[in-house]
């Protein structure tokens, strides 16, 4: 199936597929779980792993009720129980011999273009690694306006930013039903949606447990966000020992297809930006290279224009004023005024600290 092809994958774990009725972590669950995680990592495979399950856990601890809990008093036992989650998921891991991180993420993180990239650099040098990022949203800073309530959508964010190739969204359902599979058992299962129309949105009708916030609707939400960033997605029931082999081999789950291929949708999002804080001139090597599709790398650069920081939108112009190319710089303008003309080798002599070697990289760039 799908996910034999596919690099990079984020794999989304809801509330309740990780912690039971009375609030206290599946250990045989998780521990049947990291062996699909290594079943996917000697295959090869890129995982990021986003996880619900800090205030359910902070709650437990505490003995208290998660209902009605105002936003306050959430953030505070989620503080407590983002130490037990990642305590849960390290000695856990451990066992198969598997190293992890934590990542914690709001809203804003993934909505402005430097934090956003800052955020991509990160996960992508846990995987160089081998390190499995294990990603939730920093409930103890979200506040009601800002926040995602839910991790479907986030996790649909972080496909995006690491343009992954699959998100799987793991359910306590086994997808996306014509009527909720709970209340109606003549309800049928769709098994791929190329498009997201009024019909699919109808079906999509909103569900709780005790402990998620999410819902189909979250789902249905993240998934057009994968459809428009080249990215697979999938809902599959989490519920079942091993979930990931049980999507390749059963295949009884919903995926939705994306619209553009992911090329498309990074080129879209950069050639979509916002105007243009500043200009770099480069020589005609580098105009050459990004011709050919490789990176800018300090030595091509001539000159700047502008005043902008890391992860700015530029406009890149050949020696006779022709612009050649869009992307985001991995330096301020202050930075690759001390590095034009360099070697990459001396960026850390020259600026004093290690960084990037390339100015906009191959992924950041656009040809025009």
């Amino acid at each position: 199936m799908y996910i034999n092809k596919f690099k990079t994958i984020v794999i989304k774990i809801g509330s309740s597929i990780l912690v039971d009725d009375k609030g206290k972590p599946k250990k045989k669950w998780l521990k049947e779980f990291v062996k699909d995680i290594k079943f996917l990592k000697e295959r090869k495979k890129e995982v990021i792993i986003v996880s619900s399950g800090a205030i359910a856990l902070g709650c437990s601890f505490l003995k208290i009720k998660k209902k009605n809990l105002k936003v306050d008093k959430s953030q505070a036992v989620a503080s407590i129980g983002q130490i037990e989650l990642i305590d849960f998921y390290k000695k856990t891991f451990d066992k198969s011999k598997i190293k992890i991180s934590q990542i914690l993420m709001t809203l804003e993180d993934t909505e402005q273009r430097r934090r956003s990239i800052n955020a991509k650099r990160t996960i992508e040098n846990l995987l160089a690694m081998g390190i499995i990022p294990i990603v939730n949203e920093n409930d103890t800073t979200a506040t009601t306006e800002i926040k995602y309530g839910d991790n479907d959508r986030l996790a649909a964010r972080v496909a995006q930013i690491v343009s992954a190739d699959c998100l799987i969204l793991l359910s306590d359902v086994d997808g996306l039903f014509t009527i909720n599979p709970k209340k109606n058992k003549t309800t049928k299962l769709i098994k791929f949606v190329s498009q997201i129309d009024n019909n699919i949105k109808k079906y999509a009708a909103k569900t709780q447990n005790a402990y998620g916030s999410g819902g189909m609707k979250t789902k249905i939400e993240a998934a057009k966000i994968c459809q428009l960033s080249g990215c697979h997605m999938v809902i599959a029931n989490g519920n079942y020992t091993n979930p990931i082999k049980k999507i390749i081999k059963n295949k009884k789950c919903t995926w939705f297809l994306p619209q553009i291929t992911k090329l498309d949708a990074r080129k879209q999002w950069i050639m979509g930006s916002v105007a243009p804080k500043g200009e770099i001139i480069i020589d005609g090597g580098a105009e050459q290279a990004i011709k050919n599709g490789k990176s800018l790398l300090p030595a091509g650069v001539i000159n700047i224009n502008g005043n902008f920081e890391k992860g700015d939108h530029v406009i890149v112009k050949n020696q006779h004023n022709v612009e050649c190319g869009r992307g985001l710089s991995s330096f301020s303008s202050g930075e690759i005024k001390k590095i034009k003309g360099s070697h990459s080798s001396k960026i850390k002599n020259i600026l004093g600290y290690s960084s990037r070697e390339e100015i906009i990289h191959k992924d950041d760039l656009v040809k025009v």
